[in-house]
């Protein structure tokens, strides 16, 4: 049972998402919040697997918080729910560590697809901003935010782990990688898990970050052999 915090200061918006999502056997709501201090309230007395976050609350809005929820329960997936197809907005809630971005206008299908493949390791990005948000990383990595990595962890990466980080750096899905490269979600999602150990690095946003920095993201993956030229 994936247990759910729905964060948002429109009553009808908390009323329908908990409908919707209770009526999911997989999924369980916890508590319902109007704001990103209530969410820190709640998270004292309750800590869900994922948290629906709106974008724009009052006292606290929702990418703050989310870097106050990253920072103090790191094991809490934030998915950011908002009406606002923003830059600022998705700049900074994957720069504070939220796992996924989704406008409000998605089906219940597509929300229940977000919150399965969170919960299992992976990100969820709406269709319609995947190019907005590998500008957004190529932002990022111009930015005073640098990931570094030790140039020795990436000597042994095979051609196919250089291949999925560069999908990463593209702001792609585990789903979408997956049907570009013709693997299995699963396959995928080891992948990553694997290079983000071998990297040291936290989560997707940094591994995409990474690649666009260090130019992964434009350059050729070799085909003649098993490793990066």
């Amino acid at each position: 049972m994936i247990k759910i915090m729905i964060a948002d200061d429109q009553q009808l918006i908390k009323d329908s998402l908990k409908i919707i999502l209770n009526a999911n056997p997989d999924f369980t709501v916890i508590d319902t919040v109007n704001n990103g201090q209530e969410v820190l309230t709640s998270l004292k007395k309750r800590q869900p697997d994922i948290i629906l976050m709106d974008v724009r609350m009052p006292k606290m809005d929702g990418t703050v918080c989310t870097k106050y929820v990253k920072e103090q329960y790191p094991q809490i997936k934030v998915i950011i729910l908002t009406t606002f197809d923003d830059d600022d907005f998705i700049f900074s809630a994957l720069k504070y560590g939220a796992s996924g971005y989704l406008l409000k206008g998605a089906s219940t299908d597509e929300l229940y697809e977000a919150i399965k493949t969170v919960y299992h390791g992976g990100a969820m990005i709406n269709p319609n901003i995947a190019e907005k948000v590998f500008k957004l990383f190529s932002k990022m990595a111009q930015a005073n935010y640098a990931i570094r990595v030790n140039d020795k962890d990436t000597k042994n990466f095979s051609k196919q782990e250089w291949t999925v980080i560069q999908q990463v750096g593209f702001g792609l899905s585990n789903k979408e990688i997956a049907a570009k490269l013709f693997l299995s979600e699963g396959t995928v999602r080891n992948y990553i898990s694997r290079i983000l150990d071998k990297l040291q690095l936290r989560d997707r946003t940094q591994l995409a970050i990474w690649a666009v920095q260090t130019g992964v993201t434009s350059e050729p993956i070799g085909d003649d052999d098993d490793s990066k030229k």
